[in-house]
């Protein structure tokens, strides 16, 4: 058993190549090998949001506060709230982010595949990330 104190977690600010504006990650948990388990806390500041991306065994963001936006190739961006789960599936290109003007935080979780988790692309252009679905 490994048990981390909350006040020993790391938390970092977000590499400017995967994310565009203020975005924190805290590790909730990277199980070592055999499993593949892999969470993470993200706070996005107010209209941050990822690149687009894509996860090789999929996805699961469970929002915990505030109000997001998610959005995938096929399908315009759709608002996301605290309570709500999203699973996207694997190899599903997609990004998600804080509102433009409220602060959203979620759990991120994925599982690893020979190490690797995920496969970033582009930045989301502006008129993909302010284009709602109805």
């Amino acid at each position: 058993m490994e048990l981390i104190p909350a006040n020993e977690r790391q938390v970092q600010k977000s590499d400017r190549s995967w994310f565009t504006g203020e975005v924190w990650l805290e590790t909730i948990n990277l199980a070592p090998a055999p499993a593949r388990h892999r969470a993470v806390h993200v706070t996005f500041e107010a209209g941050a949001r990822t690149a687009w991306h894509s996860h090789p065994l999929g996805q699961t963001i469970y929002v915990v506060e505030g109000v997001g936006v998610i959005g995938t190739r096929d399908a315009l961006p759709r608002v996301i709230r605290a309570g709500d789960s999203v699973w996207l599936p694997p190899g599903e290109e997609h990004w998600h982010g804080a509102a433009p003007d409220e602060k959203m935080k979620h759990i991120s979780i994925q599982e690893a595949e020979s190490g690797f988790v995920t496969t970033w692309m582009e930045h989301v252009a502006e008129e993909d990330y302010s284009t709602l679905a109805e």
